[in-house]
């Protein structure tokens, strides 16, 4: 499964960041958007094998005071969803 996961996040753009936030209601500002991409395209790997328990506290000042509780619970979200997959 982690090789499925490996070739997605190499082809992963801003554009399905930015879907799969408005999707789940969060208008990321391009900063912010900036931000979510390089970080995810650093870290999924660390994020993945900690199985839900990443703490995305320390990033809080990377986000508007409305978008962080909106990203940390659909973080948590999916990864507690997806958690038997990875």
């Amino acid at each position: 499964m982690f090789i499925l996961i490996e070739r997605y996040m190499s082809k992963l753009n801003k554009e399905t960041i930015n879907n799969f936030a408005l999707k789940n209601n969060i208008e990321l500002s391009p900063e912010e958007l900036d931000f979510t991409y390089d970080f995810v395209k650093k870290n999924w790997k660390t994020i993945l094998s900690n199985h839900g328990m990443f703490d995305l506290d320390k990033y809080k000042e990377k986000f508007s005071e409305e978008n962080f509780p909106k990203v940390q619970k659909l973080l948590k979200e999916s990864l507690l969803k997806y958690h038997d997959y990875l």
